[in-house]
């Protein structure tokens, strides 16, 4: 089953304001600094926005028979299921490893001292879903 990341309104803003932000610097250089060279610096900004954009509209994680997996723009991997301890619903995690497009989301710990932060679209589905497959792992509501 795919869950698409939530997008809270920080998210949004943040990504939008950066993107247009940088194209706006490249129409600035285009049409109102008379003759146009086309320069890295504008190559480094496209780069950036198209990684800003991928990262927001790439956002996704998938649970199988065995693995939750996850993707957000070029950064993706897999988790086992069987790996999985503990979920903390409804809690930020500012460090490590963040696949996700918002605030107050799931914190899945795994392996021994592994965990990473997700934000799936409602997180009581995506939690319903895992424990179908592992009702070994403990929820934590926070």
């Amino acid at each position: 089953m795919k869950f698409k990341s939530r997008k809270d309104i920080f998210f949004r803003v943040f990504i939008y304001g950066f993107c247009v932000f940088f194209i706006g610097i490249i129409f600035v250089r285009i049409f109102f600094e008379g003759k146009y060279e086309f320069i890295w610096t504008d190559i480094l900004l496209l780069l950036v926005t198209g990684l800003l954009l991928w990262l927001f509209f790439g956002t996704e994680y998938e649970i199988t028979q065995s693995e939750l997996k996850y993707k957000s723009g070029p950064f993706h991997g897999k988790i086992e299921l069987e790996q999985i301890r503990e979920i903390i619903k409804g809690k930020t995690m500012w460090s490590g490893m963040k696949p996700a497009t918002a605030k107050n989301g799931l914190i899945i710990k795994y392996g021994k001292y592994d965990e990473i932060y997700i934000s799936p679209i409602t997180n009581d589905t995506f939690v319903r879903k895992i424990l179908e497959l592992n009702n070994d792992i403990k929820i934590t509501v926070n």
